[in-house]
């Protein structure tokens, strides 16, 4: 009777430790996300026409919050809101700006992944269509937003230093 009882307890032992596809599928699910750990932080770029700050938080295991604004002196010349969001295997770039697309936000979908670069694109969109982060330190990296504006090829690039 002994040894039904420690097999019985072994097998369940075994089976409550065993991982399931669906737990396969939780584990993944977060993994495109984690991709875009660097990112956190805040991060910054000065010129002559004012300063950019990017400012990024982890929400939760799938969702990154952000926030972007453009100083010139004391005035705010642009402020979006952005959610990075991962939905089952699809990270997402969630822009929102004021005032812009009713108050509903542009979304660009990530077509592109490496250890240090994402891309996010959306055809669709007016401009930007396509907006790139670029890993280039863990203290710098490059944020560029390009597409076709007015039937011009345009481009911007933005090298941003982190702050904290």
């Amino acid at each position: 009777m002994y040894k039904i009882i420690v097999f019985l307890l072994a097998l369940a032992a075994f089976i409550s430790c065993k991982k399931t596809d669906s737990d396969d599928s939780d584990n993944n699910e977060k993994d495109k996300i984690k991709t875009a750990h660097w990112l956190l932080g805040q991060w910054e770029t000065k010129s002559e026409d004012g300063t950019l700050t990017e400012t990024w938080k982890k929400a939760n295991d799938s969702t990154y919050s952000g926030q972007s604004f453009f100083l010139k002196g004391k005035d705010t010349i642009h402020y979006e809101t952005i959610l990075l969001q991962q939905v089952e295997d699809q990270l997402s770039y969630n822009a929102n700006v004021r005032g812009q697309n009713n108050d509903k936000p542009v979304v660009f979908l990530l077509t592109e992944t490496k250890e240090n670069q994402l891309v996010f694109e959306n055809e669709k969109h007016d401009y930007p269509q396509k907006i790139s982060y670029t890993q280039v330190s863990k203290d710098s990296l490059v944020a560029e937003i390009s597409g076709v504006q007015s039937r011009k090829s345009s481009s911007e690039k933005y090298i941003m230093l982190r702050i904290k």
